[in-house]
């Protein structure tokens, strides 16, 4: 048909938050002309099937099942969220397509999805929905995902506290569950769950519940590749210091390496320390190694992160992102290279000074550092068992 759209806008929704999810993809399906929603139910998982939907703002479009595909939901959900998207791409009429991700769904394995599928879908906006005053109880939850029924797979290991972490943490946009009036049974954020939410998230546009702005800011565009470098250890855009409302961000900076040993048993407390934590480092026992450091609900994720560049030969540097480049030329050490301890810890009540101190006993004394590479790579491998797990 002649002037018929030749792409189709696709926005992702996502978010543990519920009620403010829902709100949100209701806003935009009621602002935006010609949009609709898309949405994978994962709960129906246990009977073997994925339940999908597609609506309008005035009802149900259209359901359906898709089939579990390795007894796992999300991989169901990624096996059939491209064929409905080009189902609604060729029926024409369609202006935006909403994918409301289900609760513990993270936003960027399904932009890469999306994107990676190309013409006629464009990806153009990815949301989180977040209540303010649900932030820090959610972030301070351990729970496993398979306990409180929220896993997207058998063998899911996720926390809610890191799942949401990174749902806040990915996106360009957070939007805000609208606050009216708060009764007796309902909580309402205060200046310190702003104070968090916005140290936590670090250039992302906050958009309020119920402002009719969210569906225009969907058409904004959303780079893949510059999303997933924002989040990479390597070069992640991670918080800077602030005190507010009583919630700080500390960032914590060394040159010299970790002593594994040490670092390993003060870990607890390191965790503990702050509702949120995350940053790059590394250990004297494994200094070619990047290591990322990733806490959340009381839970610490650390993993190899490939080689740091210094530990690269130069050939290799033109296979590097160009982002990771130029993270690593800003601090650039000249015995070190990009090699350094940089962590953020963001939290209400956080102990600045003492973190500090614990932190500062762990890196390399004077004659440890000064022993040399070679000494060091014979400190105890502490991490062995965290970072090299032996498979049964």
């Amino acid at each position: 048909m002649s002037g018929q759209r030749s792409w189709l806008a696709v926005a992702i929704v996502a978010g543990l938050h519920v009620d403010a999810r829902r709100a949100a993809v209701e806003e935009i399906l009621h602002t935006v002309p010609g949009s609709v929603a898309l949405h994978h139910d994962l709960t129906s998982a246990v009977d073997g099937t994925v339940h999908r939907t597609v609506r309008a703002c005035d009802g149900l479009l259209s359901s359906g099942d898709a089939p579990l595909v390795n007894d796992c939901a999300c991989c169901a959900l990624r096996e059939d969220l491209v064929p409905e998207l080009l189902r609604l791409a060729s029926e024409g009429g369609c202006r935006l397509a909403v994918v409301e991700l289900w609760d513990s769904v993270e936003p960027q394995a399904m932009a890469a999805v999306i994107a990676g599928a190309g013409a006629p879908l464009v990806l153009t906006g990815v949301v989180t929905a977040v209540d303010p005053a649900l932030v820090l109880p959610y972030l301070s939850n351990g729970d496993d995902l398979t306990e409180v029924g929220l896993a997207a797979a058998p063998n899911d290991q996720r926390t809610v506290g890191d799942t949401f972490a990174r749902q806040l943490e990915y996106p360009t946009l957070i939007a805000l569950a609208e606050e009216g009036s708060c009764g007796e049974d309902v909580v309402c954020a205060d200046d310190a769950d702003h104070a968090l939410l916005d140290q936590l998230t670090p250039g992302a546009r906050k958009v309020p519940g119920a402002s009719g702005e969210l569906g225009a800011a969907l058409f904004a565009g959303f780079d893949v590749t510059a999303a997933a470098a924002r989040v990479h250890p390597a070069c992640a855009l991670l918080p800077q210091e602030c005190d507010e409302h009583g919630v700080s961000t500390f960032v914590w900076r060394g040159e010299r390496p970790f002593h594994p040993g040490r670092l390993f048993t003060a870990l607890e407390d390191l965790t503990c320390a702050a509702a949120r934590s995350r940053g790059r480092f590394w250990l004297a026992d494994r200094p070619d190694t990047l290591l990322s450091w990733d806490a959340a609900g009381g839970a610490l994720c650390v993993q190899p992160a490939g080689p740091w560049l210094a530990a690269l030969p130069d050939a290799a540097w033109e296979m590097v992102p160009a982002e990771r480049r130029l993270a690593a030329s800003v601090a650039w050490h000249p015995e070190h290279g990009d090699r350094c301890q940089y962590l953020t810890f963001t939290s209400p009540g956080l102990d600045r000074d003492g973190l500090s101190a614990l932190l500062d006993s762990c890196l390399l004394t004077d004659e440890e550092y000064a022993a040399g590479r070679d000494r060091w790579t014979q400190l105890s491998h502490a991490f062995d068992n965290l970072l090299d797990p032996v498979t049964p």
